[in-house]
């Protein structure tokens, strides 16, 4: 684009959807287009940059820890992760005996952390007073070169928040994939340390110190979740395996307020596999709330082919999940 002093170059939003100009007519905001949801007493913000549930309340209270539109999503608040969540080894993996290599974005760790799309713009497909649905594609790349289109929608109603992930792959060849979430679950007015976690899982990962998977071992100590359990110097970033379900199929993580009432998150059958992070040390967050990831594999799964999906041309993989108020 050529432009002289004295013109304005016209740009556009994250979302691609809105132009603004740089004097300030309608500024920039770094997760994108605000779509508001509202349905009785629950309001859901999602932004486009990530397709994050930026805020989630019910009756005024927080479900997700909130984050300013106008700031960069601390630690991946309410994010979809995709093509793979969590951890990848030194950004390297062979998929049907073709290596292939992607950007470390963990430095520390040498690992590429939780996909490719948890800070891209989602476009609007479709919105109403009480859902949005929003899709992005990610293009080939040298790291991953396999044309997938994510389609995510948020629907609003007397139980909660409803997340549908659609995933077509379309191009000509398989496609290894993963999906996870990423939202943190707030205490309400009080703190981590005065709360209880419940997590419907049996086994837990052991990690090395990278945090990646060198086996699975059954839950014990502070890792036994299964009942509600005082937070008060627990430290977590751990997966869990071996979920459990309720009559109607679906597994829970239930972080239980001061104020008693919970904040819970629930997965269907699509998804068997939680992260669980308190935020220890990390920017942002500072164990002010409770990462509850629901995923369809652990970390490294584009390596160990561990829960990995084979996404085969055309197909289209479906995972639903949800966000409340107990």
């Amino acid at each position: 684009m050529n432009t002289s002093a004295t013109s304005t170059p016209t740009l556009q939003d994250p979302s691609g959807t809105a132009p603004f100009t740089p004097s300030g007519a309608a500024p920039f905001v770094p997760s994108g287009t605000q779509h508001v949801l509202e349905h009785g007493t629950h309001r859901a913000v999602i932004a486009a940059v990530g397709a994050s549930v930026r805020e989630y309340t019910v009756d005024g209270r927080d479900v997700v820890l909130p984050f300013d539109a106008s700031v960069i999503a601390p630690a991946f608040s309410g994010a979809v992760l995709a093509p793979w969540p969590n951890r990848l080894r030194d950004g390297e993996y062979t998929f049907d005996g073709v290596e292939h290599e992607v950007p470390v974005t963990e430095h520390a760790r040498s690992t590429a952390l939780h996909g490719l799309v948890a800070y891209t713009a989602f476009a609007t497909v479709s919105s109403d007073a009480a859902h949005v649905t929003l899709e992005h594609v990610v293009v080939p790349t040298p790291g991953y070169p396999w044309p997938l289109r994510l389609r995510v929608t948020y629907t609003l109603g007397d139980a909660g928040l409803t997340v549908d992930v659609a995933a077509t792959n379309l191009g000509t060849g398989t496609a290894p994939y993963g999906i996870g979430f990423h939202p943190w679950l707030s205490p309400g007015d009080g703190t981590v340390d005065e709360c209880t976690l419940q997590v419907d899982a049996t086994r837990r990962v052991t990690v090395d110190d990278r945090l990646l998977p060198v086996g699975d071992e059954p839950v014990a100590g502070p890792y036994d979740l299964r009942s509600a359990t005082p937070l008060r110097g627990i430290e977590l970033d751990d997966a869990w395996l071996g979920v459990l379900r309720d009559d109607e199929g679906l597994s829970w993580i239930r972080l239980a307020g001061p104020d008693g009432r919970t904040a819970a998150l629930w997965a269907d059958a699509s998804l068997d596999t939680w992260q669980v992070c308190t935020g220890d040390g990390i920017p942002g967050i500072e164990r002010g709330g409770v990462a509850a990831e629901p995923m369809t594999c652990i970390a490294d799964a584009f390596r160990t082919g561990d829960r990995l999906v084979r996404l085969e041309p055309g197909e289209t993989h479906e995972v639903r999940w949800g966000l409340t108020l107990l």
